[in-house]
């Protein structure tokens, strides 16, 4: 349990982010970048920066909800880029803990820290996406192994990742729920093969993984064989997790104030419908910050979250598109033709309505479960 206060531990990471500036580089594209981020992620590391939700007894902090989104305000403010090792850091370790043997945690979340490890996530499929139980990725086992193939995609840092964390199906024949498993596949195995996949905004950050009759130790299984679906709800819940939109939030508020500030420096602030765009976007980083605040009250009162994410969710979608639609309105097309942040925010956010699920899904959630509004029969016609 970390006894650090607010205050005292917002003050340690500022003066350590002054100590140890950020690589100027934002998502890795090469095998050099990959490695300079694998660098800062390790400079995070020596100051125990990384992990800080953690349990101490796993290399954590143990921080607070307040304090894990003090880390992602103050990251946000230095610019500091998202570590290569995050999917180990937010999604794999807290699976480990609440699911993992004891010679699995041993063996991996030291260098999940560290960043010796890097791991990347391989659950969506191109007909699975939303609907994960709907994936056919399937594993056999035989004798001391399990033999998987399928194919996988939006797999995020799969390129320079050395492990991935994968749901499989192991028992074809049970409920959809039923029969999945939860594999931790070596990257560098024979039959695993990632094919980077092109963005608009020109990146690769995203890959598609083909596995064929990849083999895979007994004890790389994590959680009961066919007992998946819930050992990848831990997964889940720490995905959609409310402490990365704080660092959104912030990155929208730095955005907003210097998109004023250019349009005060062009003279456009004359303009009354230039005014009006940009007092829209400030109102709406304003609501995102009173969002966020409402459900870090929740957490640090022991709630649950629940279905009240979707609403952050679907809020960030509309809000970052818009921001980056409004610069791109009000500076011109410049923004778009000289590799122009405003340009690269513009394609980049187009995402936002649909990773981590769909603005349709997340609309959904809201009107059943928050709402309570009845669904609508199966074979129902839109009008």
């Amino acid at each position: 349990m970390n006894h650090t206060d607010d205050a005292s531990f917002r003050d340690e990471l500022r003066s350590w982010l002054t100590e140890h500036p950020p690589p100027g580089i934002g998502i890795a594209a090469t095998p050099e970048e990959a490695e300079v981020l694998r660098g800062w992620q390790r400079a995070l590391h020596s100051g125990r920066w990384v992990g800080i939700h953690w349990p101490v007894a796993y290399g954590g902090r143990g921080a607070s909800a307040s304090q894990g989104a003090i880390f992602n305000q103050e990251l946000a403010l230095a610019r500091a880029p998202e570590i290569p090792g995050r999917a180990g850091v937010a999604l794999v370790g807290p699976t480990l803990v609440g699911h993992g043997t004891d010679e699995q945690r041993a063996r991996w979340m030291g260098r999940i820290l560290s960043g010796d490890d890097i791991w990347c996530q391989l659950f969506s499929e191109p007909g699975a996406g939303s609907d994960l139980t709907a994936l056919s990725t399937r594993a056999h086992r035989s004798g001391e192994v399990y033999v998987v193939t399928g194919q996988k995609v939006w797999s995020s840092y799969a390129t320079f990742a050395d492990w991935g964390i994968a749901l499989v199906r192991t028992d074809p024949g049970a409920p959809r729920n039923k029969g999945i498993s939860m594999l931790a596949i070596d990257m560098n195995a024979n039959g695993v093969d990632v094919r980077p996949l092109r963005q608009i905004t020109g990146e690769s950050e995203f890959n598609e993984v083909f596995l064929d009759e990849v083999e895979v130790p007994v004890g790389n299984l994590i959680g009961a064989e066919n007992d998946g679906w819930r050992v990848a709800s831990t997964t889940l819940a720490n995905e959609r997790g409310a402490s990365f939109i704080w660092k959104e939030q912030v990155r929208h508020q730095v955005a907003i104030d210097l998109l004023w500030k250019a349009c005060a420096g062009s003279g456009q602030l004359g303009d009354p419908i230039v005014r009006q765009r940009l007092a829209r976007c400030w109102i709406d980083v304003e609501i995102f910050r009173l969002h966020n605040a409402r459900i870090l009250a929740r957490v640090a009162r022991g709630e649950e979250i629940g279905p009240e994410s979707s609403l952050v969710k679907l809020f960030w979608a509309g809000t970052s598109q818009r921001l980056y639609e409004t610069a791109c309105d009000v500076l011109g097309p410049e923004t778009l033709l000289n590799d122009d942040a405003w340009g690269r925010g513009l394609l980049s956010t187009r995402a936002n309505s649909i990773m981590g699920g769909t603005s349709e899904i997340q609309r959904s959630i809201i009107g059943e479960r928050i709402l309570g509004l009845p669904r609508e029969p199966k074979g129902t016609v839109a009008r």
